[in-house]
This record gives C-alpha cells, structure tokens and sequence, in this order.
C-alpha cells in the first residue's frame, strides 16, 4: 500500500503543477518538496506518472513553474553533491530529481525557445548553487548540473566504495576527496578492482542516464555538415572544469572493457539474477562515445602526430578532455587490456555452448564498434598494437558475422556501414592484409559455404554474400567492399577455390553490358576487381594457382570485356534486357552451408529504424597512397595517372533510403563509355591468359587430365617471371574523415542511443530532428 500511495502522492503534485495557473514560488519547499522529498518511484514509474501531454502543457501555459521546477532539482543535486548524502532518505531524493530530469530534459530541448534556458543563469541561483572559498558564482543552470553530477558519480556510500571504516552514516568531504581513488574498476590507470557493489551499479547508470539526456541536445538539432559549434554540454563536461574528467574516463572505459557477461560460467545464470553491471556498461558505452564526438581539428591532429614520434604527447592537444585521455594512452598493457576487452564482448554473441541460450548475449555491439573505431582514429598507437599481431582478427571475425547476420535487415543497414567502415579503415595499413593470411579454423554457425583457408577467404565469402543477396539499401556500400579487397590484395598468399570462384562471380555480374550502361558509375565496380586480379598476379602469383585457374576457366569474361561494344545502338540493346535486380542473385557451385547456420533474416513488422544521413562516394572518404620500394607509403595527387582514371569520380553514395537502381539516370554518352573502356587494365591478366591456357591446354590433351587437381599441381609450379608487364606500383585507398562522414557518424550514433534507450523510453515521441524514425 505504502508504494501506492508514494504514487498517489506524487501523481497529485504533477496534476497540482499542470493546473496551476499561478506561478509558484521558488522559496515555496512544502510544494516542490512533493516531487522528490518521500517518493520512492521508479524511473519507469516517473515516466508513467508525468504523461508527455502534461509536460509540454506547463511549457506553454505555465513557464515559470517548469523552470522553477528544472532549478529546484538541479538545486537538489547540487546540494546533495555538496553533502556527500550523507543519509538515506537524502540518496532518494537524489535518485528522484535524477528521475524527474531524464523525463523533463527533451521536453526542453524539443522548444528552440526553451533550448537555451539551461544555459543562462538563473537570478539568485549561483550565490546558492555554487559557493567556494566564501566567493559566489554565477553559473548557468547547466554547469551546476553537469558538475553536481560529475561530483555524485563519486560519491562514497552512493556510487562509490568508502575508504572509511566507520559508519555509513557519517559522509566523506566530497569537495576534498581525490577521485581517482575511488574509479570504479581496475584496468587502464587504475590497479584495484573495488567490490561489486550493485546498488553502486544502480545508482551510477541513473546518473549516467540523466548525464545522456542533457547531452542528446544534439539530437534537436537538423542534421547539417556544416556546423561547426559543438555540443555545449559535452564541451563543458570534458573540459577542465570538470575536477572528474580524468577519473571519469577511467572508471567509464574500465567498467567496458572489464566486464565479462558470462562471469563464473554457470549455465543459465542470467535467468537466475539480473546482471546490474551490464546496465551500467550499455549507459558508460554509450556516454564514451557521446563524449568522444569531436570534431577532429589540428588540435587533435597534433595530440596524435605526437603519439606516433613519442609516449609522451606534447601538451597542446584537443581540449576536449576524454578525447586527450583517450588519444595519450600508450602501456602495452593498457592497450592489450582494451582490445581484449573489446573483442571478448564483440566475440560473446558468437559463443557456442551444448546447452541452448545457456550464457548471456550482449545487445550493445553497435555501441561497441563505435568505440573500437574511435579508438582506431584518435590513438594511432592502439591502431598499430591492434595490427601488430593476430589479436586484429579477434575483432575482425566478429565484424564480419556481424555485416553477415544483418545484410538482410534494413534496419540494420547503420550497422553494416560501421562494420565495412571499421574494415576500410583497417584495410588501409598493410599489416592488415598481412594477418589475414592466418588459417581460419573458428566455426561460427553462418550461412556461408564451407571452406578451408584463411581469414582473407572467410572475408571474400561474406563481402560476396552481402553484394549478392544483401538488402539492395547497401548497394551504395559495394564501392566500399570492393576497395577493402583492393587493399589487401597485394598481400593474400593463397586464396581458397571457394574465394576465388566468388570474386570471378562477382566479375562476371559487375560486366555484364545492362549493368555496366545502367549507371555512370558502375564501371568502376570492374576496375576494382581488375585491380584485385592484378596485384595478386603481379606481387603473389606463386602461391594462388586457385585464382589463376579460375581466371582461366571464366576467361571469356575477359575477352568480353576488352571486346565491349560501346556504340549507341548497342548499349541501348543492353540496356534492354536489363534485369529486376542489380545483380545475379545465383551464387557459384558451392551451396553447402556451414553446421549450425543461420540464414539472414529482414527484420520483424514494427521493427523501429532511425534514419541515416547520405554516406559520401569512395573518392571522398580515401586518400590514395603509393607503396615505395622501401615499403613507406607516398600520397598520391588527387590528379591520376590514366590506370587509376576511372575510380577518381564516383559518385556519392545514396543514403539508406535509396539505392542506386532507384535514381533516375540517363544513358552515359558513347564517349564517355569508350574514355573508361579504353582505360581498363587488361593488359596483365590478357598476357598471362596468352601464356597459360595454351599450355594447360597442351597438358590435358597429352596427359588426358579432367582431375582438376593435377592441373592446379601444374600451376603451382608454373612461373610467368619475365612474361608480365612491368609490375605496377601498389596502390592503396586510405579512409580519409570529412565531414560528411562526421555527419554520418553523428546521426547512427545517436539514431543506435535512442533506439538502446526505450526502457524507459527517454526520446521516444519527441521532436527529433537529427534523423527520422521509422517503422519497418
């Protein structure tokens, strides 16, 4: 009954405020003290209790009383920070102004009128709020907040473990404590993991919760590439304003990258109790990479190019302080600790055990890439400890299930975008390539052929599987993919049948004539697999005799290709037989799936999806770099060369919401088809054809052969030194930010936070105006 009647009561004081036409006065404690004095409603209950309707009404209607509302509980906070909540009863009422908050917050940056009201000060209230040293300040109502916050996620006894050994009830001085002694876990910085504690755990993630409502202003805001000014709120919490930056980052990384879901490993435990830790590791992801948006400018650049020449960075880095932290990290072990990390939650979706949903899944792998890839762009030192061994495909196979398991759902075309962005960055760096050598031996349960080989192979397969029976929404990513393999090319020793049959597939879809006339742009599909052909030819020739035998045996595609007719009348014919889909949903000979598998499935009716900003052509997200002959890489002009012409000016991609088979487009010129015709680079693989398939020829009349193996012994052993053309120097597309990228970043992050956040459901029917949700 007591819970009910806290209910009552409370749901009383919101009607009381609702009709109200009066304002109430700020010294009035009996009336506000009703919404956080005795309470002890959930966060759900709070969002129950205060309808949507009723907020916006005392927006409009009564002004005054919302505001005094939103001071008073910050005022609250901002004592109890100043107290270190010393008793119980004060820890409610911190919970429950915390409460009120996350439900009030977008209701305000919803109104452009109300937007700036946190950001000014409120008469009176700096003289209260912020007292030091005798002084008063006037501070706006935001950094009163955001500090009373910082202040609370280090309270001893609330969220933090006392180092006192007396009673509870006798508070640590907040205002003298040293932080960093209280982070939350061990890892990075920090050496003593304190005792689980889940009413911490509990306390921490409402406070965390409230942090990432007053940082989703941005998500009010229309997407535009162009603004400059960044979130006000996370400017002022990760600058040095904020005595807990440090210690912060700390505790928020290490709780991530710490955290095991499967625990001790008893079957079934996550039906047995609730695990609060991974609530509060969904709420800090999410707040490191919020946190972490930022625009990367010549600070950040400096920060990190003195990374690369030193462990100890200059001072002059971003003055967004997480991003600092995170770009100076440098320790092997602190490194290890959060690719370790890293990979066991991205790696715990794909564990298989005998007992059937016998250990836990996390749901945050979205959030998790986004970190990895943060890390890979501000900490040029983690990127290379990441390529220095094997440990890079520990994320890699994860990522790769990930775009397998999603191709199909539209939904989760952001996630297919992280993913193949994550691979383009890392394709970028020739140790990439190198570990992709490595023999994969996993099998994770996917609806792949079965195969023996390397990692390169299970990447070819499933980049293959994507463009061949993927959503057609990510046809604007197959330039991507395609560039990927182009990157690695020069380094794969020994593709697999299986992978070398694929990448013929795709060539033989990509130039067929209705394809290559449909778009201006699809030739350069071709030229990209032409590309991949080469650098194998030309640098790993010896051991492929797999893929040298499948350019034999598909080579009328060749032959067709260099005999193309570009003449009106021929590609209006072709254009005429044009097929529904953009490409031959028939896959090549090998069908059989691995044990286990599961088969892609397009998402369930209702599903909600947050749109997606138009992700930039090929050309404007890379850089292209030469290899030299001592192995260093030299910027290419953006001027180039005749070989390379035809890949210079893709067009931007189409956003999520239109794929390229959907545009209007117009028949290209003759002329224009020709300049690309006479500019593909046949010249290699028309030579090797020349030398080759008379002699395979030769040796299955005189030795009878229809064994397939005893060919490929021959071309094992066979050499075309001093029979190619001039090798080509290696060229490979580097991921280059832009901020149209920044942009495309900007609204998936925020589109993955607002659909992760629907319990309670803190945007949900808002004014957003970064994206637009839809329903599938």
């Amino acid at each position: 009954m007591g819970n009910a009647d806290t209910k009552l009561h409370f749901r009383k004081a919101v009607i009381q405020l609702t009709t109200k036409t009066q304002p109430v006065e700020a010294t009035d404690n009996a009336f506000w003290d009703q919404f956080w004095a005795d309470s002890s409603t959930t966060v759900q209950d709070v969002f129950a209790l205060v309808p949507a309707a009723e907020i916006r009404a005392v927006r409009e209607e009564s002004p005054s009383n919302l505001a005094t509302l939103c001071y008073k509980a910050v005022e609250r906070l901002v004592q109890g920070a100043d107290s270190g909540c010393p008793s119980e009863k004060e820890r409610q009422i911190i919970l429950n102004c915390t409460r009120l908050l996350t439900r009030i917050l977008p209701y305000i940056f919803e109104d452009a009128d109300w937007r700036g009201f946190f950001w000014s000060t409120v008469p009176g209230a700096g003289r209260r709020l912020d007292e030091d040293d005798g002084e008063a300040e006037e501070r706006p109502l935001a950094e009163s907040l955001l500090l009373a916050i910082a202040d609370l996620l280090f309270c001893p006894h609330f969220t933090a473990q006392s180092h006192k050994k007396n009673s509870s009830d006798t508070a640590e001085d907040i205002r003298s404590i040293d932080s960093c002694e209280y982070i939350w876990e061990a890892g990075v910085g920090f050496a003593q993991s304190p005792p689980l504690n889940y009413i911490h755990d509990l306390n921490r993630t409402e406070l965390l919760k409230l942090l990432l409502t007053c940082f989703s202003e941005a998500m009010y805001l229309p997407p535009s590439s162009e603004r400059k000014n960044l979130n006000p709120w996370v400017s002022f919490f990760c600058s040095t304003e904020n005595r807990h930056a440090l210690p912060l980052f700390t505790s928020l990384l290490n709780v991530v990258c710490a955290y095991d879901p499967v625990g001790y490993g008893v079957p079934y435990n996550h039906l047995l109790f609730s695990d609060h830790r991974e609530q509060l590791v969904e709420q800090a992801v999410q707040i490191l990479i919020v946190t972490l948006e930022h625009e990367a400018g010549s600070a950040a650049r400096a920060a990190l190019q003195a990374l690369d020449d030193s462990a100890s960075p200059s001072p002059a880095g971003p003055d967004n302080l997480f991003v600092n932290y995170l770009s100076r990290i440098h320790r092997e072990e602190d490194l290890s600790f959060i690719l370790k990390g890293l990979a066991r939650l991205l790696n715990n979706p794909l564990v298989q055990t005998y007992l059937p949903r016998s250990t836990k899944k996390i749901q945050f792998q979205q959030e998790l890439l986004i970190l990895f890839w943060k890390f890979c762009d501000f900490n040029k030192k983690f990127l290379f400890f990441v390529l220095k061994s094997s440990d890079v495909l520990d994320m890699l196979v994860p990522i790769l299930f990930n775009l397998n398991d999603a191709r199909a759902d539209q939904s989760r075309v952001g996630l297919m975008h992280i993913g193949v962005f994550i691979l383009l960055l890392l394709s970028g760096e020739r140790n990439f390539g190198v570990r992709l050598n490595k023999p994969y031996t996993l099998r994770v349960p996917m609806d792949i052929p079965v195969f023996t080989g390397t990692h390169a192979d299970l990447l070819v397969v499933i980049f293959h599987k994507i463009i061949t029976s993927g959503h057609q929404r990510l046809q604007p990513l197959f330039d991507c993919l395609l560039t990927i393999i182009v990157n690695i090319s020069p380094y794969l020793k020994s593709l697999s049948m299986v992978a070398a049959n694929k990448l013929l597939h795709l060539l033989e879809a990509f130039s067929t004539p209705w394809f290559l006339f449909s778009l201006p742009q699809n030739h350069h599909l071709v030229f990209f697999l032409l590309e991949v052909f080469n650098n194998i030819i030309q640098y790993q020739f010896d051991g492929n005799c797999n893929l040298v035998y499948a350019i034999i045996r598909k080579r009328n595609v060749f032959h067709q290709l260099a005999n193309l007719t570009s003449d009106t009348a021929s590609i209006q014919k072709a254009l005429q037989k044009k097929k529904k889909s953009g490409i031959s949903r028939t896959s090549s000979v090998e069908t059989m799936s691995m044990e286990g598998s599961r088969p892609a499935v397009p998402a369930e009716p209702g599903t909600l999806k947050a749109s997606l900003e138009a992700t930039p052509g090929i050309d404007k997200i890379t850089e292209k770099s030469r290899v030299s002959e001592d192995g260093t890489l030299v910027t290419v002009p953006h001027l180039d060369p005749p070989q390379t012409a035809a890949d210079s000016s893709a067009g931007a991609g189409a956003s999520d919401t239109e794929s390229n088979s959907e545009r209007d487009h117009e028949v290209p010129f003759t002329a224009v088809v020709s300049s690309w015709k006479a500019k593909l680079p046949l010249q290699t693989i028309m030579r090797l054809l020349q030398v080759l398939v008379p002699q395979v020829e030769k040796i299955c009349i005189d030795k009878g052969l229809t064994d397939e193996s005893e060919i490929l012994k021959f071309l094992q052993h066979g050499t075309l030194v001093g029979l190619l053309p001039v090798p080509h120097p290696i060229l490979i597309r580097k991921y280059q930010a832009n901020a149209g990228t920044a942009m495309w970043f900007r609204t998936y992050m925020w589109g993955v936070i607002y659909l992760r956040n629907l319990d309670p459901p803190i945007w949900y029917d808002t004014d957003i105006r970064l994206f637009e949700i839809q329903r599938i």
